[in-house]
């Protein structure tokens, strides 16, 4: 794929095979972006996939430290007895007819389901339009529950599912490129922890490479240590 000017003068003197440390990939990282807007920094991480999973099994949440305040979720909740709630608590679908009518009708326009346990058997019937796009409600990520304010006030505020797609890699945003480096760290370490609790392994035994990229540019290899 034939690349842009800006893009070929950034990496015309990179070394591709170099690896950084955490802070020193972030700082290469932010002079690698060529967007004209404030790009993402994003983590790709290539998971060790246990013999007795499928990768796409592997999913978690992940709740940032720090957050780049760009958040705009939707958040849908399937509920019968709690509409009330989840409209006060700042949902943006909750009438249960309309929503199970809409997704089978194809319009989804939500980027989080949320739904209370006495509903689940009732929308089943939609795992075919929602787990493909990842949005069945799962016990497993803390989006069945009784709580509908609390985790709905969660992903308001920056809290992000993830999963290992097909090829055994997991893709994160992480924070805008314009927050601060100690920030961005402080993120990456709590990003790698969320993978650890969803593979059940520690990093070594969890990941096998991991990089770290602007929205738009080259990325860089991290050899990752917690210090």
């Amino acid at each position: 794929m034939k690349r842009g000017k800006k893009y070929e003068k950034l990496v015309k003197d990179l070394d591709k095979s170099k690896t950084y440390s955490l802070k020193e990939g972030i700082e290469k990282v932010k002079q690698l972006s060529y967007s004209k807007f404030t790009g993402s920094l994003e983590l790709h991480a290539d998971i060790k996939i246990p013999k007795d999973k499928d990768p796409k099994s592997i999913k978690g949440t992940l709740s940032l430290p720090h957050s780049d305040g760009s958040a705009n979720t939707k958040i849908a909740v399937f509920t019968k007895d709690k509409q009330e709630e989840a409209k006060k608590a700042g949902a943006d679908f909750f009438d249960f007819d309309k929503l199970v009518k809409d997704v089978k009708a194809g319009n989804i326009e939500f980027d989080v389901a949320i739904a209370t346990p006495s509903v689940m058997s009732e929308i089943a019937i939609l795992g075919k339009e929602l787990g493909p796009r990842g949005l069945m409600p799962n016990p497993k990520l803390g989006t069945v529950t009784e709580d509908i304010a609390t985790v709905v006030a969660e992903y308001k505020k920056g809290k992000q599912t993830f999963s290992c797609d097909g090829s055994g890699v997991i893709h994160m945003k992480i924070g805008r490129l314009d927050m601060e480096t100690d920030e961005l760290v402080e993120n990456v370490h709590e990003a790698v922890r969320a993978i650890e609790v969803a593979v059940e392994r520690s990093y070594e035994q969890a990941i096998n490479k991991l990089h770290l990229a602007p929205t738009m540019g080259h990325s860089v290899k991290i050899n990752y240590t917690r210090e």
